[in-house]
């Protein structure tokens, strides 16, 4: 017996699902019409839809879901292809807008060059830092710009906001400057509001000092301190920095301010080589141009005596 149900077995479930198909068809198309006159299905047909839907529901269950994983698959590609485009094309307007800013900031250096030239009259010739010197003893950068384009020691270097410092050194391709902030550094300077005249000079840290005679000497917070001109090392009126502390003097005759430099050294790119030279360093250099340097400082010329280590006497 149980043999015989296990051959008629599958037999009668396909035909239970063909005659199920088949009501059902038949059932919806009466279902169909009726509701086109306005009518109710009858109670059987209701029945056979209730019954008929979730199994319609549950065999067309795997096909929707693949289709929509599929469809949601093939979309999820397209997105993927769509953002590494967007990036890629981010990064290409981020690639030049950068160029584009550079070639603006570039733009207004030499914009402020040439207004430079003009304004003292002095060929300048731009040159880039491409080194700095690590000694905590000494404050030095390395430029791009030698003695094979016309730079010499002792020609000043500036930048569009004020003073740098000194070429001290040179080969044909390169050229070491000597910073402001350097100890061994001395300006004259001369406050622009009252005139007020001193020697600003470096103090190796990020702050320069003024020193000035404290009789008559007019220095307040807020002033601006420039170059006088005098020993015709920089030109006069180039920006050295601000005064930003004047302590007391405590009866002594000469009184130090603190500066805040005019040039920002920490983000020093470009600077501008002045191809002057001033008697001053004529004298110090002699007709023979740049020399060599030992530790940082300018080597004697052959045959005469050598600077001192710490020309705290006569400024630039």
């Amino acid at each position: 017996m149980p043999d015989f149900w296990k051959r008629i077995g599958a037999p009668l479930v396909f035909g239970a699902l063909t005659l199920l198909a088949v009501i059902t068809m038949v059932s919806d198309r009466g279902g169909r019409d009726a509701s086109e006159r306005g009518e109710d299905v009858s109670w059987w047909q209701g029945v056979l839809l209730d019954v008929a839907s979730p199994i319609q529901k549950a065999v067309a269950a795997p096909a929707d879901g693949a289709r929509r994983v599929w469809r949601d698959y093939l979309a999820l590609l397209d997105v993927r292809d769509d953002n590494s485009r967007l990036k890629s094309r981010v990064a290409e307007l981020e690639e030049e807008n950068l160029q584009y800013r550079e070639a603006l900031v570039t733009s207004g250096h030499l914009q402020r060059i040439a207004e430079m030239r003009d304004e003292f009259e002095t060929p300048m010739l731009a040159s880039e830092v491409v080194g700095l010197d690590v000694s905590p003893w000494f404050r030095s950068v390395l430029v791009d710009r030698g003695s094979g384009h016309g730079v010499q020691a002792g020609n000043p270097v500036i930048t569009s906001e004020g003073v740098v410092g000194l070429v001290t050194a040179t080969s044909g391709g390169a050229a070491r400057t000597m910073l402001l902030l350097d100890r061994q550094s001395a300006v004259d300077g001369i406050v622009q509001r009252s005139r007020a005249r001193g020697i600003v000079r470096g103090r190796g840290t990020a702050d320069l000092e003024f020193e000035f005679v404290v009789r008559g000497g007019d220095v307040v917070v807020g002033d601006v301190v420039i170059t006088s001109g005098l020993a015709g090392v920089y030109p006069k009126g180039l920006r050295i920095g601000e005064v930003e502390a004047v302590p007391d003097p405590g009866g002594r005759l000469i009184q130090t301010a603190l500066l805040r430099p005019a040039v920002d050294f920490g983000r020093l790119e470009q600077v501008f080589l002045m191809l002057r030279r001033g008697p001053t360093m004529d004298l110090l250099y002699g007709e023979g141009g740049a020399r060599e340097m030992a530790g940082g400082r300018p080597a004697p010329a052959p045959g005469s005596a050598a600077p001192p280590a710490a020309p705290r006497g006569p400024a630039s």
